[in-house]
């Protein structure tokens, strides 16, 4: 390569930091925005739901379509393109006094979204081989501790001066993921002039591919089990007893500590994976993190509930790095730039799936037995990639049976 593979790798974990931070300053505490900013007092739960929603179902379909783009042109310019479109966007919603209004700038969010998918694909095709599992490893933590900053310093933010002012800040720092992209980037595998695949042979290529397909349902499962408590968090933090003043302070701080956990377990876990195998770590991240989830339907208590909340993020950090790991362990090199991409589009459509349906969930049932559904489904994708593997292991051994009797005949 013409250029240092590893300065890529730091520039975008940087710029993909700076994106999920941005992200997580703000949108974890829509709800309260909903409620004190824009008077949505009527079904709170329910606009809570869209409002996340929204902007993952426009995603998800659009998605295709940028990473098109991205074929043709590079992810460079994907970059640039959604940086300062989220900058700009997130500057509006600080403006926006109507509910309505607020939910066209989420479309709108959904529609020109993509920093970090695009971040992803290009470290993914500009790595050399034998270090992609690596980079984008590191690239996972990158979310996770944006994940950990943003909560804190938007709840800190929103306790200080107020939720409309999170999303001027959350503007400010996505400006400064997109610079970063704009400047530092580098992209060296970019061919504008070979003919390019369509959507529908890549969609046809990946349903060739049965264990990828698998994986993309695994991939989907998860996410929609473990966001449908997604707009309901910041409720129920206050229905355990803190106050309107406190609460995004509150939720901020319990947001950060499953993300704290990511980042202390998920490097044990990818270690862990590579000697035992990234199938068996997976399943000890559902297994403890569907526990985990029951558990919580037991704890009324604020503080205890934050602590459990800890202990459940050390067991869900190896779901995802195992996933990723698994789609590049079933996919070809050419094809892997394309599978990320598709993994980004189900995953974002299961983003969409699960607020909707936890805030649907959450008007018609306590908060509390929304954990138990969501314990119960992780459990249950448990038992069913028991079952898969049991499956497969059954269809190996009368392979190899039928193998021996045609060798002795």
């Amino acid at each position: 390569m013409s250029f240092s593979w590893k300065r890529n790798l730091i520039v975008l974990w940087i710029g993909v930091f700076f994106c999920s931070t941005a992200y997580s300053i703000s949108i974890p505490f829509l709800p309260i925005f909903l409620n004190t900013s824009l008077g949505v007092e009527e079904h709170l739960e329910a606009w809570s739901g869209i409002s996340f929603g929204i902007t993952f179902l426009v995603s998800a379909l659009i998605s295709p379509y940028w990473g098109s783009l991205a074929d043709k042109y590079g992810r460079k310019p994907m970059l640039i393109r959604s940086g300062f479109s989220l900058a700009a966007l997130y500057y509006l919603n600080y403006l926006v006094t109507d509910p309505y209004l607020f939910l066209v700038i989420r479309v709108l969010q959904g529609l020109l979204a993509g920093f970090v998918p695009a971040s992803i694909a290009l470290v993914a095709t500009n790595t050399p081989e034998k270090h992609v599992g690596y980079a984008l490893g590191v690239m996972a933590t990158a979310g996770a501790t944006g994940g950990i900053v943003g909560p804190l310093v938007g709840g800190f933010v929103s306790h200080m001066w107020g939720n409309r002012e999170a999303f001027l800040i959350s503007s400010f720092v996505v400006l400064i993921a997109a610079l970063i992209a704009t400047f530092f980037a580098k992209e060296t595998k970019v061919n504008r002039t070979a003919t390019r695949s369509s959507i529908r042979e890549d969609l046809r290529t990946a349903m060739k591919n049965g264990p990828f397909v698998r994986v993309l349902g695994l991939a989907m499962m998860v996410t929609v089990s473990v966001m449908l408590l997604e707009p309901l968090l910041t409720v129920y933090v206050l229905q355990l007893g803190a106050s309107q003043k406190d609460a995004a302070l509150s939720s901020g701080i319990i947001f950060s500590a499953v993300g704290i956990a990511t980042v202390l377990a998920a490097p044990r876990w990818g270690a862990l994976g590579t000697k035992v195998g990234y199938s068996k770590i997976l399943l000890i991240g559902l297994l403890g993190g569907g526990i985990g989830n029951l558990l919580q339907f037991f704890f009324t208590d604020l503080y205890g509930f934050g602590i459990l909340r800890f202990f459940y993020g050390l067991f869900f950090a190896a779901v995802y790095p195992s996933i990723n790991a698994m789609i590049v362990k079933v996919t070809e090199p050419e094809f892997r730039g394309r599978a990320f991409s598709l993994n980004q589009s189900a995953t974002q459509l299961a983003t969409m799936i699960g607020p909707v349906l936890g805030g649907l969930l959450g008007g018609w049932i306590p908060i509390r037995y929304v954990f138990v559904i969501n314990g119960a489904a992780l459990l249950i994708t448990a038992v069913i990639m028991i079952r898969r593997r049991q499956d497969d292991t059954d269809v190996s051994q009368r392979s190899l049976l039928t193998d021996d009797k045609l060798a002795v005949k």
